[in-house]
């Protein structure tokens, strides 16, 4: 909550603006699984057209993508686009730290081709995670494979030093990529 209330006028801003550069809601909600595979709304701001996938369906995004607005590219690459996932920590279906929550289809696909996939969705999922910070941007099963060795060692080795750790990485990243 106070996360929300410090970042409210940066987010009325990335609003505004967003609001302002494209048709369409200011919002994207996606579905994603959670703790324990149960399927919760992630909030995002919305970065993309209207429609970018409804000729595709879920896809993975891929470094350079060309779907992103000029502004939607820029909160991609400053991470801005994540910020109202404040909400979704502030109502208990993400953490601050935890393995990233990824769509229902690509899960099922994931499951299926990685083993130990599932094991992910044993702790609530983060806004950041030892694989975002460990890890460069994927989008393949291969990439997937390597990301959940760092998402099962943050599970086997869960802490709030890890956790902290973990966060002063991600300003670190966020700031200085």
């Amino acid at each position: 909550a106070l996360a929300l209330v410090v970042l409210s006028p940066l987010l009325a801003v990335i609003a505004a603006a967003v609001k302002l550069s494209s048709r369409g809601p200011v919002f994207y909600r996606q579905e994603r699984c959670g703790l324990n595979g149960r399927p919760f709304h992630m909030l995002k701001f919305r970065s993309m057209p209207v429609g970018s996938e409804s000729q595709t369906g879920p896809v993975w995004a891929q470094k350079g993508d060309s779907r992103p607005t000029r502004l939607g590219a820029f909160l991609r690459k400053t991470s801005m686009d994540e910020l109202p996932q404040f909400w979704n920590v502030l109502k208990g279906e993400m953490s601050f730290v935890g393995p990233r929550p990824e769509r229902p289809g690509i899960v099922d696909e994931l499951a299926q081709s990685v083993p130990f996939y599932q094991y992910r969705h044993m702790v609530k999922p983060g806004i950041t995670g030892w694989a975002q910070i460990s890890y460069p941007y994927g989008a393949s099963i291969e990439d997937e494979y390597q990301k959940l060795k760092f998402d099962l060692y943050y599970i086997k080795n869960y802490s709030l030093v890890l956790d902290f750790l973990i966060l002063i990485q991600t300003i670190r990243v966020v700031l200085w990529p």
